[in-house]
């Protein structure tokens, strides 16, 4: 699984420019090695791996409401034991009765998405029951049940806890997400992040706190899908500009995902006038940290600035509004 190291702000959107990027190039990657080469079925296919990211968000707070019923459950039935300890009989409900828990349990915004979605674990009751032996297990816990007096932000505090230690390391979670769905492969920790940033946001006197909107505005779901779009179309295009710009190499045996990194590149760099040149190299320099090889990055960060000067000669790159950011010291 790719590892990036993610930051939450109080925004309530949950996917990134970086994310949008990373799916275009997940299905530009899917789309090169299919047979099918329509455009119209790749851009299902990429919405439908942005919108799989959603699910899986809200799929990850189901499991907990989960854990908590199989907690509550096993409680029930300690109490109708014809031999019972005292545990049994007043058995501590910390983390079945937790706040937020209770929130989530409430929430008209998960529960309505997660019906219209059949989001449920109740086909992996194993699962399930691994990760609440671990919670049994783990020393974090027991701190939480032995706290004098335990306040909401000590509620909160511990399901973080469960997701970051327990559930994210879990390979057991990780092996079944990949099983579900091909798109769930590299969003484990990402969803993680944005549950955290959920958590964060949650305040107690709020009976209904918002879940996370998929897109932070309209702008953002028609960028994806123009990236992908203008990749593809000018594909032999941004060739030449890589092809040109790497004179002693044989682009055959550069590594597939470079390529198709850098044709991301030059597609934003050309069609997408406010967003700062910066930025976008910045950008797909962090994507080839995790998504090619180790040379990667050094190698394409040298062709795409070679492909800017070129661009730039060639009055390819047109910045405006917020694109001009840096463009005056860089031209100097």
């Amino acid at each position: 699984m790719c590892r990036f190291i993610y930051s939450y702000t109080g925004s309530l959107f949950m996917i990134s420019r970086r994310q949008l990027r990373i799916k275009v190039l997940q299905t530009l990657y899917a789309y090169y090695q299919s047979e099918n080469d329509k455009l119209i079925l790749a851009e299902k296919e990429l919405h439908k791996n942005i919108d799989k990211s959603f699910e899986l968000y809200h799929y990850l707070f189901v499991m907990i409401l989960e854990i908590a019923n199989l907690a509550e459950s096993r409680m029930e039935i300690a109490s109708k034991k014809r031999i019972r300890t005292a545990e049994d009989i007043n058995p501590n409900r910390r983390f079945v009765d937790n706040r937020l828990i209770y929130q989530l349990r409430n929430s008209d915004q998960l529960i309505r998405y997660a019906d219209l979605k059949k989001l449920s674990w109740l086909n992996y009751p194993e699962l399930i029951k691994e990760i609440y032996e671990l919670i049994l297990e783990d020393e974090g816990y027991q701190e939480y049940l032995n706290l004098e007096s335990c306040t909401y932000a000590d509620d909160k505090k511990f399901i973080s806890r469960i997701f970051t230690h327990i559930i994210l390391p879990n390979e057991s979670i990780e092996q079944s997400l990949e099983e579900q769905s091909i798109y769930w492969n590299d969003d484990l920790e990402f969803m993680i992040s944005m549950i955290l940033k959920t958590i964060k946001r949650f305040k107690e006197s709020d009976e209904q706190n918002k879940m996370l909107e998929l897109y932070k505005n309209p702008e953002d779901k028609d960028f994806a899908k123009e990236l992908f779009r203008k990749s593809i179309l000018h594909k032999d295009e941004y060739l030449d500009y890589i092809k040109s710009n790497t004179k002693n190499w044989d682009v055959e045996r550069i590594a597939f995902m470079d390529i198709l990194i850098m044709q991301m590149a030059i597609a934003e760099l050309v069609g997408f006038n406010s967003i700062p040149i910066k930025v976008t190299l910045n950008e797909y320099l962090e994507i080839s940290k995790f998504y090619s090889t180790s040379k990667s990055n050094v190698f394409i960060n040298g062709v795409l600035d070679k492909v800017v000067t070129e661009l730039r000669k060639e009055n390819k790159i047109l910045k405006t509004g917020r694109g001009l950011i840096g463009e005056l010291n860089d031209t100097e």
